[in-house]
C-alpha cells in the first residue's frame, strides 16, 4: 500500500506516519511534511522524486501530475485502468492525507490582504481531495486529524479500511472541499473596485453542519433537522450538552434559542421563561432562585410549559422551585449535583448545559451572531444581527419631569427585555422583573391593553412601573393606554412625526419619557 501525506496542518500527522509505516505502507509526501517525517527518521519518498518532476512556481505546483492523479483515480476493478496505469510507470495510491493550506484562518486576520488571501488557496490539495473521493472504493482519503485513529485501528485489525469508513471519509472530504469554496466565494465576492470590502458579499455561501434529525418540524406533518454554523460561536445554543431528557423538538430549540439570547444578555444573575419564541418573565435577582422566583410571577399560566434559562450555575434551591412548575427545557451554564438530583425523576425534562465565556455581557457579545438571515419564497433576507446595546449615556430625556435613577434603571432593563418580544411589543417592568408582556400584535394599542390584562390576570399591579416600547408611538393613544395602567415613566425610539404631541402627552400625564434613538423591531 502507498500513501500520499501532504498537510498543511501537522497535527498528529507523525503519529499518523508512524503508524503507517510500521504497518509496512509506504510514504510519499510533499515539501515541509517530507522533511518533518525525514527528520523522525520515518523513510518518505519525495513526490518529485516519484514524478520525476521538480517543485516549481513556489511550491504552486507539485501534485498536479499523472503519476499522483492517476494513481488516485485509477479503479482497481477496471483492467483497462490497470493496464493504463502500468504502461506508464504509475503506482496506485491506496490512503490520501491532506489538509489544506489555512485561507480561512488568513483571511480572518486583522490586515489581510488580497495578496494574503490569494497565497492561501490551495489548487493542488483540492484536487487531489476530489480525486480520491471520487474513487473512495479504492482511495482512503483523510482531510481531518480527528479520522487519523480510526483508519488507524482499522488498518491494524483488519489490514485495510472498510467500504462504510472510506464511504465516510469521502463524504467528509466533499464537505470539506466545499466548505473551502464556500469561503473563498465569499471572501472575494466581498472585495469591490476600489479594493475595499462590502458588507454583504456577491454570493452567500451557507456552510452548516447537520446536528441531528428531528421527529417532526413546527407541525407533525413537517420534516425538519438542526443544523450548526460550521464555526459556531461560544455560549450559542448549538454548542449545548444535554444532560437529561426526551429529544429536542423543532420548537424546544426556536424557543431555547429565544430564551437564552435574552438571559445572556444580562451581566446580573438573570432568569428568562419563553413561550412560542417570546418571554412571557424576565428577572434579575442577587441568585437564580430570586431571579426564577421574580420571573414565574409575570405570567405563571404561559410559564406552563415554557423554556427556561438563567445565566448563573443552577444550585439546588433553584431546581427544587422550578421542578414545582412543568417545564420542557432548562438551560444553565452548569447544575450543581443537588440541582441534577432534584430532574433525575424529571425524566422527560430536558436539560442542556451550555458553557458561557468570563466577563459578563463583553464576553457574551463574542457568542452574538454577526448576520441574520430570513428565508422567503425562492430567496433570502440578510441583515446584520440586532447587537445594539443601550448605556444610560445615551438615552435622551424629552419631557420636564426627569426619571429618578431607579427609574432609569427599570427603563433600560425593559428594553432589554423588548429587544427579545416580537413586534409589536409593549413591555412593563418594575423591580428588575417584567410586570406584564405584550407581544406580536398587529396595533402597538393591543400589545399595551394585553400586557395590561396579563398583569391583572397575574395579580400584579403596574402603578409605578416603567414602559419599554420596541417602536414609537405614533400618536398620543399609546401613551395614554400605557400610563393608564399606572406607567410612571417611559423608553421608547422617537422618530415619529408626532414626538411633540407624544412628548406633550406625557407632560400632561407627569410621566418622564426617554428616548432611545433605536429601535428593536423583531419579526
Amino acid at each position: 500500500m502507498n500513501a500520499l501525506i501532504s498537510v498543511s496542518d501537522k497535527t498528529g500527522i507523525v503519529s499518523l506516519a508512524q503508524g503507517l509505516h510500521a504497518l509496512g505502507i509506504k510514504l510519499l509526501s510533499t515539501g515541509g511534511t517530507a522533511k518533518l517525517l525525514a527528520e523522525q527518521g520515518l523513510p518518505v519518498t519525495e513526490v518529485a522524486d516519484m514524478t520525476g518532476f521538480p517543485e516549481m512556481l513556489d511550491g504552486r505546483v507539485k501534485t498536479l501530475h499523472p503519476k499522483v492523479h492517476g494513481g488516485l483515480l485509477a479503479r482497481r476493478d477496471f483492467p483497462e485502468h490497470m493496464a493504463a496505469i502500468k504502461a506508464h510507470g504509475i503506482d496506485t495510491i491506496d490512503l490520501l492525507v491532506v489538509n489544506l493550506y489555512p485561507f480561512e484562518d488568513t483571511v480572518a486576520k486583522p490586515g489581510c490582504t488580497l495578496e494574503d488571501a490569494i497565497e492561501n488557496i490551495d489548487i493542488g490539495g483540492p484536487a487531489m481531495v476530489r480525486s480520491a473521493a471520487k474513487n473512495w472504493k479504492d482511495v482512503a482519503v483523510l482531510t481531518d486529524a480527528t479520522q487519523y485513529a480510526t483508519v488507524l485501528d482499522e488498518l491494524k485489525v483488519h489490514g485495510s479500511v472498510s467500504q462504510k469508513t472510506k464511504f465516510a471519509l469521502s463524504v467528509a472530504a466533499f464537505n470539506r472541499i466545499s466548505q473551502y469554496d464556500g469561503a473563498i466565494s465569499d471572501y472575494l465576492s466581498r472585495i469591490q473596485e476600489d479594493g475595499s470590502h462590502a458588507l454583504f458579499p456577491g454570493q452567500a455561501n451557507g456552510r452548516f453542519v447537520k446536528l441531528q434529525d428531528l421527529r417532526y418540524g413546527e407541525n407533525p406533518h413537517q420534516q425538519a433537522a438542526f443544523y450548526r454554523d460550521l464555526y459556531p460561536a461560544p455560549g450559542s445554543l448549538v454548542t449545548a450538552v444535554q444532560l437529561q431528557g426526551k429529544e429536542l423538538s423543532y420548537n424546544n430549540i426556536a424557543d431555547a434559542d429565544a430564551a437564552w439570547e435574552c438571559v445572556k444578555s444580562f451581566d446580573e444573575s438573570a432568569c428568562v421563561i419563553v413561550k412560542h419564541a417570546n418571554p412571557c418573565g424576565v428577572a434579575v435577582g442577587v441568585n437564580p432562585l430570586e431571579a426564577y422566583s421574580k420571573a414565574f410571577q409575570t405570567d405563571p399560566t404561559s410559564a406552563f410549559g415554557g423554556i427556561i434559562a438563567v445565566n448563573r450555575p443552577l444550585d439546588g434551591a433553584a431546581a427544587l422551585q422550578i421542578s414545582k412548575q412543568f417545564v420542557e427545557v432548562l438551560m444553565a451554564p452548569g447544575y450543581t449535583p443537588e440541582a441534577l438530583e432534584v430532574f433525575k425523576s424529571k425524566v422527560n425534562v430536558r436539560v442542556l448545559q451550555i458553557d458561557l465565556p468570563s466577563g459578563g455581557s463583553t464576553a457574551w457579545a463574542k457568542g452574538q451572531n454577526a448576520m441574520d438571515v430570513k428565508r422567503i419564497g425562492s430567496g433570502m433576507l440578510m441583515q446584520t444581527a440586532d447587537n445594539h446595546e443601550l448605556t444610560l449615556a445615551d438615552l435622551k430625556v424629552v419631557t420636564q419631569i426627569q426619571p429618578t435613577p431607579e427609574q432609569l434603571q427599570d427603563l433600560l432593563f425593559a428594553w432589554k427585555v423588548g429587544k427579545f418580544v416580537k413586534s409589536n411589543a409593549i413591555v412593563f417592568c418594575k423591580g428588575g422583573m417584567t410586570m406584564g408582556v405584550g407581544a406580536g400584535q398587529m396595533s402597538r394599542l393591543d400589545s399595551a391593553r394585553i400586557a395590561s390584562i396579563k398583569a391583572g390576570h397575574a395579580g400584579l399591579s403596574l402603578a409605578g412601573t416603567a414602559v419599554a416600547s420596541d417602536a414609537f408611538f405614533p400618536f398620543r393613544d399609546g401613551l395614554d393606554v400605557v400610563v393608564d395602567a399606572g406607567a410612571t415613566c417611559v423608553i421608547q425610539p422617537g422618530g415619529s412625526m408626532r414626538d411633540q404631541e407624544v412628548i406633550d402627552a406625557a407632560n400632561e400625564r407627569g410621566v418622564a419619557m426617554v428616548f432611545s434613538g433605536v429601535r428593536h423591531f423583531r419579526h
